[in-house]
């Protein structure tokens, strides 16, 4: 019971800084079929999963029959090592298909909500060159694009719409899409 109790008191107690966040702003329709294909990573915030990543970050999401998406990343690390990680993504219902979830841990694990991460669309080219992904509470940031390098103004342009939604992009690294002294 005094457990039950203190806990309780430390919800109440919590800062409002742990309140939900506010939703993001999300493309309003996403053509999964064209959002499918090979993704440069531009930059991003800096993230643990991502920590050996040095360079040469690419995504792809490949549409499968039962309407999931095989999401495929690699990256390379700083010893030259190419890293694979393979998940699946999923539209969330009553969202619209800019708004997925991305699971990177095994198949036997997805009935925990905890192994599905937010993978939110909220920039998006209009001839699907160039996308920005987030997560509600801006702790994750994605500047996506179909080739290795976007024109600098876009890219200034994108942050600022990210840091508009209040994500913290002083904070954004760009991504080295090719090897030294190539």
């Amino acid at each position: 019971m005094r457990i039950t109790v203190l806990a309780a008191a430390a919800i109440l107690a919590a800062p409002p800084s742990m309140a939900a966040p506010t939703p993001l702003r999300v493309v309003p329709n996403v053509d999964l079929t064209r959002y499918a294909g090979t993704w440069y990573e531009i930059a991003r915030l800096p993230n643990r999963f991502q920590s050996k990543c040095a360079g040469e970050v690419v995504a792809a999401y490949e549409l499968r029959p039962d309407g999931r998406i095989t999401v495929t990343n690699r990256c390379r690390t700083a010893t030259g090592d190419v890293t694979v990680a393979t998940g699946i993504a999923r539209r969330v219902d009553g969202q619209p298909p800019s708004v997925l979830e991305v699971r990177f841990a095994p198949a036997f694990l997805s009935f925990l909500p905890a192994v599905w991460g937010d993978y939110q669309v909220i920039a998006l080219g209009p001839e699907y060159d160039h996308a920005v992904v987030g997560t509600p509470d801006r702790a994750y940031l994605w500047v996506l694009a179909r080739a290795p390098r976007i024109d600098p103004g876009l890219y200034r342009r994108l942050l600022d719409g990210a840091k508009a939604q209040g994500f913290d992009v002083a904070k954004v690294v760009e991504t080295r899409q090719q090897p030294p002294g190539s």
